[in-house]
This record gives C-alpha cells, sequence and structure tokens, in this order.
C-alpha cells in the first residue's frame, strides 16, 4: 500500500531574491497598471507611483538610523501605510514584527519585548483600541524601544522627511546588500506555554509562497484582488499583499476591518476578480442585504482559509457569489503560511471535501504521532511538511524551534490528516490542543494563565466548543477559591483590555473540579462533550466542514 508521503512538481523555478528586486521587476512590466487602491482612503496608485512612496518611506526609515536587521513593529488594521511599511522595510532588510492590532497592553509589552523593537509605527486610535494610550503605558517597560510612529498624524510627514538627506543611491545600496534569506518578518503566533512565538520567515519564504499560491489561482496582471483579511496575518500580508507584487495584480483594499457590506460594495465597484476570507467573512456576506442587489459577475476565483469550511457555505459561494474557481488552502503561520491548496481546475468536490494537494518544492507527509512513522494513504495521523516554506524559526526561541522542526527539517503541524492516492490532503482534527475561531488561532493555555492571574480564580481550564458562525468558540471552565463569588458578565469585563477580544472567553462555567485521568491529566475531551451538552451546541457540532 501506498505511503502518505508526496512531494509537489518541481517544474516551477523557485525565486531566490528579495521583495524589493521583486517589486522592481512588477514595476518594470507593468509600470503603469494598478497596484493599490483603498476607497476608504481615497488612495488609488500605479506600481510606479507604489514604489515611489514605497522608496519614500524606506528613505525616511533609514534616516531615522533603522538598519538592516533591526526590528520594526507594525501595528493597526488595514490601511495603506501598512503596506508601505510592509515593502518599506523589505526594500531595507529591517525585520518587520507584525502586531495583531486585537492586542491590548499584556501582549504588546510581550511582542515589543521579545523582538527588541526599536520603532512602532500604529494609529492613534481605531474604534474602541486606543493604540496612543496603550503605546504610552508599556513603552517604559520596553528597553528597546526609541520611537513610536502614529501615522494619523503629523508623524507621518516626519518619517518622511526624515529621508530627505537619504540619496538614491544609499538606499540602492541597502537593497543591494540584502540576501534572499535574511529574516524580514517576524509573526506571533499563541504558545501551548502562554508565552506567543514569533515565527521568523525570509525573502525567499514569502516570496516563493505567494508565487506559489497565486499560480494555484490563475493570477496575472490583470487581476484585482479584494483583501479584507487582516495584513497583519500572512493571509493578508503575503497571500493578499505579496502575491499582488509578484504577479502585478491590484490590491484591493476595502474596509481598516471586516464589513461584508463594504466588501460587497468594493467587489461591485471596482471589479474585482478574487476575494479572500475566512469563512465566517463568507457566511456574513452570503447573509448581507446588499448580497443579492451587488454585480458580482467580475468574481471569478479567491481563497477561502483559516479554519474549516462548512461544506455547505462553500457550495453557496460558488453558485451565489459567481466564484466558480474558488479555492481552499491550508497551513500555518509557520510555512509562510500555505503547503496545500486546491486550484482552479479541481472539482466542486475536490474543493469541498479536502484542502488540496502540496504546492511546488513543497513535500508532505502523514505520520504515526507515537511511532514517528509515516502511515498509509487514507489513514489518519500527523501532518508534517518541509521545503522553503518553512520558517526559518522561532525568533530568539532555539528550543521551541526544535520542537516544531526536526532534524531533517520537518515542520510537525499538529494537526491530524490523511492523504488520499491521488494526494489531496483532509485535515481531520488536531493533536494540539488549539482553538481556531474564526480562523484566529488560540492556544488555551495562554488564557488558561492569564484567568489565573484573577483574585477570586483557584482555577480554569480553557476548551473550544462548536459554533456556527466562528466554528469554534472559547469556553472556559472556573474553579474559585473558597468564599469568592463571580459572574460570568463580571469576568469577560475583566478581561476587557488586557487581552484580545477573540481570545475572551464566550462560555463561562463555574465548577467544582475537572475531570481528570487517574495519572491527574484534564480530561479536555469529556469537558469538551459536556460542554456541547449542557450549552445545547449539537446542532454546530454536526455541522459537516471541508
Amino acid at each position: 500500500m501506498a505511503l502518505a508521503h508526496d512531494h509537489g512538481s518541481t517544474d516551477v523555478v523557485l525565486i531566490d531574491d528579495t521583495i524589493g528586486n521583486v517589486l522592481d521587476a512588477t514595476v518594470e512590466r507593468f509600470p503603469d497598471r494598478e497596484a493599490l487602491v483603498v476607497p476608504h482612503q481615497g488612495i488609488r496608485q500605479t506600481w510606479t507611483e507604489f514604489r515611489s512612496t514605497v522608496d519614500e518611506v524606506a528613505r525616511g526609515l533609514m534616516g531615522l538610523g533603522i538598519e538592516a536587521g533591526d526590528r520594526v513593529g507594525m501595528w493597526s488594521p488595514n490601511y495603506a501605510e501598512w503596506i508601505y511599511i510592509q515593502f518599506a522595510t523589505a526594500r531595507i532588510g529591517a525585520v518587520q514584527v507584525n502586531v495583531n492590532p486585537s492586542y491590548r497592553t499584556n501582549e504588546l509589552e510581550y511582542a515589543l519585548t521579545q523582538s527588541g523593537a526599536r520603532l512602532l509605527v500604529t494609529r492613534t486610535a481605531y474604534l474602541t483600541s486606543e493604540y496612543k494610550a496603550m503605546v504610552d503605558e508599556v513603552a517604559p517597560r520596553v528597553p528597546t524601544l526609541e520611537r513610536t510612529i502614529c501615522f494619523d498624524t503629523g508623524d507621518w510627514a516626519d518619517l518622511l522627511a526624515a529621508g530627505s538627506d537619504v540619496s538614491d543611491e544609499q538606499l540602492a545600496a541597502r537593497a543591494a546588500s540584502l540576501q534572499p534569506n535574511d529574516p524580514i518578518n517576524i509573526q506571533y503566533t499563541s504558545g501551548t506555554t502562554g508565552f506567543p512565538k514569533g515565527a521568523t520567515l525570509s525573502h525567499n519564504n514569502i516570496l516563493n509562497n505567494a508565487n506559489f499560491l497565486g499560480l494555484q489561482c490563475d493570477y496575472d496582471e490583470t487581476d484585482r484582488v479584494c483583501i479584507p483579511v487582516p495584513f497583519y496575518h500572512c493571509f493578508g500580508m503575503v497571500m493578499g499583499n505579496l502575491a499582488c507584487a509578484v504577479y502585478g495584480s491590484t490590491m484591493v483594499i476595502p474596509c481598516p476591518t471586516f464589513d461584508p457590506a463594504a466588501v460587497l460594495e468594493t467587489v461591485g465597484a471596482e471589479r474585482c476578480t478574487s476575494l479572500y476570507g475566512v469563512p465566517t467573512m463568507f457566511i456574513a456576506q452570503l447573509g448581507h442585504d446588499s448580497l443579492a442587489s451587488t454585480d458580482l459577475s467580475s468574481l471569478r476565483t479567491g481563497i477561502m482559509a483559516g479554519s474549516p469550511c462548512p461544506i455547505e457555505v462553500m457550495k453557496r459561494v460558488i453558485d451565489e457569489m459567481n466564484m466558480s474557481e474558488v479555492t481552499i488552502a491550508y497551513g500555518q503561520t509557520e510555512t509562510s503560511p500555505v503547503s496545500t491548496q486546491t486550484s482552479t481546475t479541481d472539482s466542486v468536490e475536490l474543493r469541498v471535501s479536502t484542502v488540496g494537494r502540496v504546492l511546488p518544492h513543497v513535500e508532505s507527509k502523514i505520520i504515526d504521532p507515537e511511532t514517528g512513522e509515516t502511515v498509509a494513504r487514507g489513514e489518519s495521523g500527523e501532518y508534517c511538511t518541509r521545503g522553503p516554506h518553512v520558517m526559518l524559526g522561532y525568533w530568539n526561541d532555539d528550543e521551541k524551534t526544535a520542537e516544531s522542526i526536526d532534524a531533517d527539517g520537518w515542520m510537525h503541524s499538529g494537526d491530524l490528516a490523511t492523504m488520499d492516492d491521488a494526494g489531496y490532503v483532509n485535515i481531520v482534527g488536531r493533536i494540539k490542543d488549539m482553538i481556531i475561531r474564526g480562523g484566529e488561532n488560540i492556544y488555551p493555555r495562554e488564557i488558561e494563565e492569564f484567568l489565573y492571574t484573577h483574585p477570586s480564580i483557584a482555577d480554569a481550564q480553557v476548551i473550544g466548543v462548536p459554533d456556527l458562525k466562528y466554528g469554534e468558540e472559547i469556553a472556559a471552565w472556573v474553579q474559585l477559591e473558597t468564599g469568592e463569588s463571580l459572574e460570568a458578565e463580571e469576568l469577560q469585563e475583566w478581561c476587557r483590555g488586557q487581552i484580545a477580544h477573540f481570545k475572551i472567553p464566550h462560555h463561562i462555567m463555574f465548577v467544582d473540579s475537572f475531570p481528570m485521568t487517574v495519572t491527574g491529566k484534564v480530561r479536555k475531551v469529556e469537558m469538551r462533550e459536556k460542554s456541547i451538552a449542557d450549552l445545547g451546541l449539537h446542532e454546530a457540532a454536526r455541522t459537516e466542514m471541508a
């Protein structure tokens, strides 16, 4: 019987270059085609104009003393300035540190300190997020942080002005000194120990991933890609922004944070050919009042990823949103992010029941988690992958890197998967105790350790329970200290402002004890089953996922 081991095509030439050089090549090929459209900021730029802005920002960063290898934090929703910083840092060899815009003070301080960021670019505020106030609170405790730029103030003009004494020749010399395998991006993923880990990615990592997934979507310079997914994640900055830069397609940014009405309106007005989203985004658009009256005839393809997709949702996206060539992608931040993807030519059946096959130059196998041996095709085991997409490692954490990437270069995902005879992969579960809520990867241990800090709480255990809207929601079982009392709403309010909103438990149950094994380990499977029963989540638990 064939083993569950596959290797992508090697016919596609690997990119061995820097992001700055790839941008230059795209400008040479398509100087006057649209590169960036941001309706909510009134921005519309050709590739020539876009590069000009990027280089102006790059010179400004150099003028502020940012050297190759320095870390620059970027903390905001989807604005054009985020993209300018993305490409400008890559141009000069600075390492961009993506900071989740939902982070609050505790998480912000950790990310800036652990990465050793010298500079942070952010906004004054957005909706309920008072970014400047939070930075002012944590900055004195971040020893490396020298400066903060709020791009919605005069700070941005000051940044550009700082580059007035930096010549084009100096910028070119800096760019020429960079190597394709240099680290260029740090993205924090939640950690099972309670501390996020900084997945560190190179030019080659993310350029090749962008190239491969664009190939799967059959992109060229005529495509217009609507990107409502957040930039701080690979889905936005790699699969969106960088793929467009590789193929000369247009980046269309419909809104700072997801708004189904704005997305639908933008797709129609800008004649977008591709649309990205996690399943919950597509569900929101399918249920929106303006769907029927919006002209989506320009749509052809797109990518749905981030969490399992209900099969019926996928079928409706194809039928009702004109996305006949929509693809499904699977991966993780540590793999830049995609390792498997369906193609535009795969049958609908394969696109609703699998996450596709490995990308070019990507190798994957399914192993027995206990023995490490490769299992037969059709059998379930842990999904492992290696190739040019695997991260350089976790920033300043060799121990955690070694736990995830073995001596032979295999990245162990912690996900349970099967592989069929044709190489199509299906994700069937998770070994790691991870919750995926609306595309956000959440590790219970991080939330548990935070809940422990509440003076009334003796112990807490966090699990994921099925949810029709988000795929999974967070449920916390809480043991109180003797004599203490606490309401669920009080605990949720206490969490606000200290941890990201999507990490705040939606369901809170106060208990006297937890189900335990004879060896003293908490039986989370049993907790999940009881929670489903007690909360009446049977319908969500039965929903079939692709």
